[in-house]
């Protein structure tokens, strides 16, 4: 029964994490697309962006890793179980793929509020991991132990830009009820989500990575998860 538990736990957790490694990449070449208009003189900025979407990739990469020597694919969750899907519902009003990116180019005004929801949750990824790290579960596996360790020594360098770009001109930083929402979201993620899916044996395996329809050369890149 122990081993079960520990098993499902580790299958729903790398589930949840594949799944926001995925949109956190893809959502990126949003923001991208957004700087690139705004600001196409500024290089440092633009080449962090590049950074925390290429350390995003990676991430997706060993916890596929992660399930191809585990023999099986990841559950099949979706955007509901997305941090970054859920906080940009809630602070923006429409999900991450209805987000009209030409609006937020135009307003500095939405351009901060995306800067502050993406720096708000890296800043709270970081504490998950740091929380996972002393999990006992988590390291009972030593791949995924050293997946998370990785991700703990990249993470601080991906609310950097953001925050970055909020100092430099001159904005505000993350007022107490824009981290309310950040605390709402990940306690609804933790306390309501997470065990929804951990209980529900009906929830299927997905049918094909969530890469399977990106380049040939991107998606077959693997990443160092040996301990």
């Amino acid at each position: 029964m122990l081993a079960w538990f520990a098993r499902r736990y580790l299958d729903v957790l790398g589930s949840i994490y594949i799944y926001n490694e995925h949109r956190g990449y893809t959502a990126i070449d949003r923001v991208l697309e957004a700087v690139r208009v705004r600001s196409p003189d500024d290089r440092e900025l633009i080449a962090a962006i590049e950074r925390h979407r290429a350390d995003e990739r990676k991430h997706y990469v060993m916890f596929r890793r992660w399930f191809e020597l585990r023999g099986q694919l990841p559950l099949a969750v979706d955007r509901t179980f997305g941090h970054i899907d859920r906080f940009v519902e809630i602070m923006f009003g429409r999900s991450i793929d209805r987000l009209d990116t030409q609006a937020v180019i135009a307003s500095d005004r939405l351009f901060e509020r995306l800067c502050r929801v993406i720096a708000l949750t890296e800043q709270r990824g970081y504490r998950q991991v740091e929380i996972l790290l002393a999990n006992r579960h988590v390291l009972s596996d030593p791949v995924l132990t050293r997946i998370f360790a990785i991700i703990r020594k990249d993470e601080p360098s991906h609310w950097a830009p953001y925050e970055g770009w909020l100092h430099r001109n001159g904005k505000r930083d993350a007022r107490w009820w824009e981290r309310a929402v950040d605390t709402f979201v990940h306690s609804e993620l933790l306390f309501l989500k997470l065990p929804f899916l951990f209980l529900n044996p009906w929830i299927p395996r997905r049918v094909e990575w969530a890469d399977a329809q990106e380049s040939k050369g991107g998606a077959r890149q693997m990443a160092p998860v040996a301990a």
